[in-house]
Protein backbone atom coordinates (compact mmCIF):
# COMPACT_ATOMS: atom_id res chain seq x y z
CA UNK A 1 0.00 0.00 0.00
CA UNK A 2 1.15 3.52 -0.74
CA UNK A 3 2.83 5.30 2.18
CA UNK A 4 1.30 8.64 1.18
CA UNK A 5 -2.21 7.22 1.51
CA UNK A 6 -1.34 5.74 4.90
CA UNK A 7 0.03 9.11 6.06
CA UNK A 8 -3.12 10.98 4.96
CA UNK A 9 -5.34 8.46 6.74
CA UNK A 10 -3.15 8.42 9.88
CA UNK A 11 -3.02 12.22 10.12
CA UNK A 12 -6.79 12.44 9.61
CA UNK A 13 -7.44 9.80 12.27
CA UNK A 14 -5.08 11.46 14.77
CA UNK A 15 -6.48 14.97 14.24
CA UNK A 16 -10.07 13.69 14.36
CA UNK A 17 -9.34 11.76 17.55
CA UNK A 18 -7.87 14.92 19.11
CA UNK A 19 -11.04 16.77 18.10
CA UNK A 20 -13.27 14.05 19.60
CA UNK A 21 -11.62 14.63 22.97
CA UNK A 22 -10.91 18.38 22.91
CA UNK A 23 -13.84 20.65 22.07
CA UNK A 24 -11.73 23.82 22.03
CA UNK A 25 -9.38 22.20 19.47
CA UNK A 26 -12.39 21.07 17.42
CA UNK A 27 -13.96 24.57 17.48
CA UNK A 28 -10.64 26.24 16.61
CA UNK A 29 -10.16 24.23 13.39
CA UNK A 30 -13.67 23.43 12.15
CA UNK A 31 -15.16 25.07 9.05
CA UNK A 32 -17.00 28.08 10.47
CA UNK A 33 -18.20 30.75 8.06
CA UNK A 34 -17.95 33.66 10.50
CA UNK A 35 -14.38 32.81 11.46
CA UNK A 36 -13.30 32.22 7.85
CA UNK A 37 -14.76 35.56 6.76
CA UNK A 38 -12.82 37.22 9.60
CA UNK A 39 -9.57 35.87 8.13
CA UNK A 40 -9.10 32.36 9.53
CA UNK A 41 -8.62 30.70 6.13
CA UNK A 42 -6.70 27.78 7.69
CA UNK A 43 -10.13 26.39 8.55
CA UNK A 44 -10.70 25.79 4.83
CA UNK A 45 -8.11 23.02 5.11
CA UNK A 46 -8.03 22.03 8.79
CA UNK A 47 -11.75 21.20 8.81
CA UNK A 48 -11.05 18.40 6.32
CA UNK A 49 -9.02 16.57 8.95
CA UNK A 50 -11.71 16.73 11.65
CA UNK A 51 -14.78 14.49 11.84
CA UNK A 52 -17.87 14.64 13.97
CA UNK A 53 -17.69 11.00 15.16
CA UNK A 54 -16.09 7.60 14.51
CA UNK A 55 -18.75 6.57 11.97
CA UNK A 56 -18.15 9.68 9.89
CA UNK A 57 -14.38 9.19 10.07
CA UNK A 58 -14.60 5.47 9.26
CA UNK A 59 -16.86 5.96 6.24
CA UNK A 60 -14.61 8.65 4.74
CA UNK A 61 -11.37 6.74 5.33
CA UNK A 62 -12.74 3.43 4.01
CA UNK A 63 -13.97 5.15 0.86
CA UNK A 64 -10.56 6.80 0.44
CA UNK A 65 -8.83 3.44 1.03
CA UNK A 66 -10.83 1.82 -1.80
CA UNK A 67 -10.45 4.53 -4.46
CA UNK A 68 -7.10 6.20 -3.76
CA UNK A 69 -5.01 3.27 -5.11
CA UNK A 70 -6.59 3.65 -8.56
CA UNK A 71 -5.88 7.39 -8.65
CA UNK A 72 -2.36 6.85 -7.34
CA UNK A 73 -1.70 4.20 -10.01
CA UNK A 74 -2.87 6.44 -12.85
CA UNK A 75 -1.66 9.86 -11.69
CA UNK A 76 1.16 9.26 -9.20
CA UNK A 77 1.76 10.54 -5.69
CA UNK A 78 1.93 14.30 -6.15
CA UNK A 79 -0.99 14.56 -8.53
CA UNK A 80 -3.00 12.42 -6.11
CA UNK A 81 -2.18 14.90 -3.31
CA UNK A 82 -3.25 17.72 -5.63
CA UNK A 83 -6.55 15.92 -6.35
CA UNK A 84 -7.12 15.28 -2.64
CA UNK A 85 -6.24 18.74 -1.34
CA UNK A 86 -7.68 20.56 -4.36
CA UNK A 87 -10.99 18.72 -3.94
CA UNK A 88 -11.04 19.58 -0.24
CA UNK A 89 -10.56 23.25 -1.11
CA UNK A 90 -13.09 23.16 -3.99
CA UNK A 91 -15.67 21.61 -1.68
CA UNK A 92 -15.07 24.16 1.05
CA UNK A 93 -15.03 27.10 -1.36
CA UNK A 94 -18.41 26.07 -2.75
CA UNK A 95 -19.72 25.58 0.79
CA UNK A 96 -18.47 29.04 1.73
CA UNK A 97 -20.08 30.55 -1.38
CA UNK A 98 -23.44 28.92 -0.62
CA UNK A 99 -23.34 29.85 3.08
CA UNK A 100 -21.56 33.22 3.02
CA UNK A 101 -24.50 34.95 4.71
CA UNK A 102 -24.91 32.28 7.38
CA UNK A 103 -22.11 33.27 9.76
CA UNK A 104 -22.93 30.45 12.17
CA UNK A 105 -22.64 27.65 9.55
CA UNK A 106 -20.23 24.95 10.71
CA UNK A 107 -18.97 21.75 9.09
CA UNK A 108 -16.17 19.19 9.32
CA UNK A 109 -14.99 16.19 7.38
CA UNK A 110 -12.86 14.94 4.52
CA UNK A 111 -15.94 14.29 2.39
CA UNK A 112 -15.10 16.90 -0.26
CA UNK A 113 -11.57 15.54 -0.64
CA UNK A 114 -12.73 11.91 -0.63
CA UNK A 115 -15.50 12.64 -3.12
CA UNK A 116 -12.93 14.30 -5.37
CA UNK A 117 -10.78 11.16 -5.26
CA UNK A 118 -13.86 9.02 -5.98
CA UNK A 119 -14.75 11.13 -9.03
CA UNK A 120 -11.15 11.12 -10.20
CA UNK A 121 -11.27 7.31 -10.07
CA UNK A 122 -14.59 7.30 -11.95
CA UNK A 123 -13.13 9.57 -14.63
CA UNK A 124 -10.02 7.40 -14.93
CA UNK A 125 -11.94 4.12 -15.07
CA UNK A 126 -15.61 4.84 -15.92
CA UNK A 127 -16.35 1.22 -16.81
CA UNK A 128 -15.59 -0.17 -13.33
CA UNK A 129 -18.50 -1.38 -11.23
CA UNK A 130 -19.37 0.15 -7.88
CA UNK A 131 -21.53 -1.31 -5.15
CA UNK A 132 -23.58 0.50 -2.56
CA UNK A 133 -23.22 -0.79 0.98
CA UNK A 134 -25.29 -3.93 1.53
CA UNK A 135 -26.67 -3.92 -2.04
CA UNK A 136 -24.93 -6.61 -4.12
CA UNK A 137 -25.92 -5.13 -7.48
CA UNK A 138 -23.10 -3.71 -9.61
CA UNK A 139 -23.57 -0.14 -10.79
CA UNK A 140 -21.41 1.18 -13.65
CA UNK A 141 -19.20 3.92 -12.20
CA UNK A 142 -20.33 6.56 -14.68
CA UNK A 143 -24.01 5.88 -13.79
CA UNK A 144 -23.21 6.06 -10.08
CA UNK A 145 -21.30 9.30 -10.67
CA UNK A 146 -24.19 10.97 -12.46
CA UNK A 147 -26.68 9.71 -9.88
CA UNK A 148 -24.63 10.89 -6.93
CA UNK A 149 -24.17 14.35 -8.42
CA UNK A 150 -27.95 14.60 -8.89
CA UNK A 151 -28.50 13.42 -5.32
CA UNK A 152 -26.01 16.05 -4.08
CA UNK A 153 -27.84 18.81 -5.98
CA UNK A 154 -31.13 17.60 -4.48
CA UNK A 155 -29.56 17.63 -0.99
CA UNK A 156 -28.15 21.11 -1.55
CA UNK A 157 -31.58 22.42 -2.51
CA UNK A 158 -33.68 20.70 0.16
CA UNK A 159 -31.28 20.96 3.14
CA UNK A 160 -33.19 18.19 4.92
CA UNK A 161 -30.25 16.49 6.60
CA UNK A 162 -26.92 17.18 8.23
CA UNK A 163 -24.84 16.02 5.24
CA UNK A 164 -22.40 18.37 3.49
CA UNK A 165 -23.91 17.95 0.03
CA UNK A 166 -22.33 21.21 -1.15
CA UNK A 167 -18.86 20.01 -0.10
CA UNK A 168 -19.49 16.69 -1.86
CA UNK A 169 -20.56 18.43 -5.05
CA UNK A 170 -17.66 20.91 -4.94
CA UNK A 171 -15.19 18.12 -4.16
CA UNK A 172 -16.49 16.04 -7.07
CA UNK A 173 -16.10 18.98 -9.45
CA UNK A 174 -12.61 19.65 -8.11
CA UNK A 175 -11.60 16.00 -8.56
CA UNK A 176 -12.95 15.93 -12.10
CA UNK A 177 -11.30 19.20 -13.16
CA UNK A 178 -7.90 18.43 -11.63
CA UNK A 179 -7.91 14.93 -13.15
CA UNK A 180 -8.80 16.33 -16.57
CA UNK A 181 -5.88 18.75 -16.36
CA UNK A 182 -3.46 15.87 -15.74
Amino acid sequence: MNILLIVIIAVTVLISYKGFNDLSFFRKFEFHVGSILKGEQIRMISSGFLHVDMGHLFFNMVTLWFFAPLVLAYLGNWTFVLVYMGSLIFGNLLTLLFNKNNYSYRAVGASGAVTGVLYSAILLQPDMNLYLFFIPIPIPAYIFGIGYLLYSIYGMKTKRDNIGHTAHFGGAIGGILITMVF
